[in-house]
């Protein structure tokens, strides 16, 4: 567009017959310089992406310098002659061009500081010549510049809009593949710890009883193979992004794996909180701590005893798992397991926390329940609920 408006108007009047030749020559030589300028600066530009304040353009200043150089020449000769229509033409270009390179508040700035300028130019020389087209003279080249710049700057805006849209639909890609990274990575790390940490439990059961009790050690390597099975069949299922873990199979599997640890562990399971009408994600959610808590106990305490309490309350899911026999210094607490873990309900709208108070250790992870069945008062617990051993 912009070479076709240079061509039309500035080349038309240079192949004009009545124009001197003195004026001619280097208006034509101008031409093709601003021609060509004008195209690379603004090809450039849409390449850019958009201008901002916090991240100004960096324009080509030789090609800039160029373009307003030529500009000028295109202006002065005809405004020598009295072409009043004329001279504005290139330098209205010119400030259009270098106003794509400007962040917005600077911008409107130079279109501001252009248009009253534009007047003063034609103005003095029609005074000066008493021609009596003063008022066009001055009036024309201001609104001249003003069209130019929205006639440029309007598809501008349009187009670094849909540079921002792919921008962020690019970057929201990128955070989706990340996400999803982390997701598996958070998911194999439930799986492969918890199943490596029962199976090491196990394997050094079985050492100890190989002597004193083969026929129980034999039934424990028996398990752990058929554990490292189900490692193997869990993991295939992550990375086919079928597994879901669910909270009342980690409470059964808790049961069962520290009952084997000969933790005395008692289970507090509020049947209605069973029935709740909790969501997929969050009883995977929730299965996660579960897992994850009793990985803790079996890795890092002494723990003889282990108590688990599941309920609902206040219009929440909740479950404590606690156990005595902690280390002084956690070391789940320097891992990531808990950690990612809070995140992740934090961004379900829950919550998890841990407390150590001497030998003691308790995880309590909090997510929204069903509002159906959060308006129910909760249940007082029982201990004796789902007691095991």
């Amino acid at each position: 567009m912009t070479a076709g408006v240079l061509a039309v108007f500035v080349g038309e009047w240079v192949l004009d017959g009545d124009v001197p030749l003195w004026a001619r020559v280097p208006a034509a030589a101008a031409l093709v310089v601003e021609v060509w300028a004008s195209v690379v600066l603004l090809s450039r530009r849409l390449a850019l992406l958009p201008v901002t304040d916090a991240s100004p353009g960096r324009p080509p200043v030789g090609r800039l310098l160029t373009a307003s150089g030529a500009g000028v020449v295109l202006a002065a000769l005809p405004l020598a002659l009295r072409d009043y229509g004329l001279w504005p033409v290139a330098p209205a270009l010119v400030v259009a061009i270098v106003a794509t390179y400007l962040p917005p508040h600077r911008r409107r700035l130079l279109i501001a500081g252009a248009v009253a300028l534009a007047p003063l130019p034609g103005g003095v020389v029609s005074l000066v010549a008493g021609d009596g087209e003063l008022a066009y003279a001055a009036l024309f080249p201001a609104g001249l510049v003003a069209f130019t710049a929205w006639v440029t700057l309007g598809p501008l805006w349009a187009w670094d809009t849909a540079r921002r849209l792919d921008e962020a639909r690019r970057l929201e890609a990128e955070l989706a593949v990340r996400e999803e990274r982390l997701r598996f990575a958070a998911d194999l790390h439930d799986i492969q710890g918890h199943h490596l940490q029962v199976i090491a439990l196990k394997g050094e059961l079985a050492a100890r009883l190989v002597e004193l009790d083969p026929a129980r050690a034999a039934a424990e390597l028996k398990e752990i193979r058929r554990l490292a099975a189900d490692a193997l069949s869990d993991t295939r299922a992550v990375v086919q992004g079928y597994r879901r873990t669910t909270l009342e199979d980690e409470i059964t599997n808790a049961t069962r794996v520290l009952a084997a640890a000969d933790i005395d562990a008692r289970m507090a399971v509020d049947p209605d909180a069973v029935a709740a009408g909790l969501t997929d994600s969050a009883r995977h959610l929730l299965g996660l701590v579960m897992r994850e808590a009793t990985t803790n106990v079996l890795r890092h305490s002494r723990a003889g005893h282990a108590e688990v309490d599941y309920r609902i309350a206040g219009g929440f899911a909740r479950l404590r798992v606690s156990n005595d026999g902690a280390e002084e210094h956690p070391a789940a607490l320097e891992g990531t397991g808990l950690r990612t873990l809070a995140e992740r309900l934090g961004a379900a709208g829950g919550e998890l926390t841990w407390d150590h108070d001497g030998d003691r250790f308790e995880v309590s992870a909090a997510l929204p329940a069903n509002p159906a069945e959060s308006a129910r008062s909760p249940r007082s617990p029982n201990p004796a609920d789902g007691a095991a051993r």
